[in-house]
């Protein structure tokens, strides 16, 4: 709770204090760590309609399965090398493991660094983080992408820096 609201203050000073130029390139450089901030807090209570908003690739967020005339549409295009559709059921499953894994006592962002080489605009975030008994991970990486609609989304999370496999 803390930290959300200093983000949201240092988002707000920063939005503030920025000439109308500026102010997309300051959000922009605060948004992919408010992105792993806002999955943490999702994953620590289960939101997982909410994980889903926040995890994806460039084209947009798992949460979005895509309607019946959609999919109808992607598993033609599956069928010629395009990505077919997942079902609710599917991505629930996913982000349920990835809370679990995730529980934590407490994170720190340790470090942030644009991803050369991405195919889309990319940064990686290391986060320290806590857990139960006390047991620490340095430096858990979290690859979070522009997505269209200038939406930052974690598309790689580097889960067995936790789980040591």
């Amino acid at each position: 709770m803390k930290r959300t609201a200093i983000a949201l203050l240092v988002l707000h000073v920063a939005w503030g204090c920025a000439s109308s130029s500026t102010a997309g390139n300051s959000f922009a450089a605060v948004a992919p760590s408010l992105s792993v901030e806002r999955f943490f807090q999702a994953a620590n209570t289960r939101d997982l309609r909410g994980m889903a908003r926040l995890f994806g690739t460039p084209d947009g967020p798992m949460e979005d399965t895509g309607s019946s005339f959609g999919c109808f549409w992607k598993k033609i295009g599956a069928a010629f090398g395009g990505q077919s559709c997942v079902k609710w059921s599917e991505v629930e499953l996913r982000m349920d493991a990835i809370a679990g894994i995730l529980r934590h006592e407490d994170y720190r962002i340790a470090s942030e660094r644009t991803v050369a080489g991405s195919e889309a605009q990319a940064t990686r975030i290391g986060v320290d983080m806590s857990f139960a008994g006390g047991r620490e991970v340095p430096e858990v990486g979290f690859t979070v992408v522009l997505a269209s609609g200038d939406r930052w989304l974690i598309q790689i999370i580097e889960l067995e820096r936790i789980t040591g496999t």
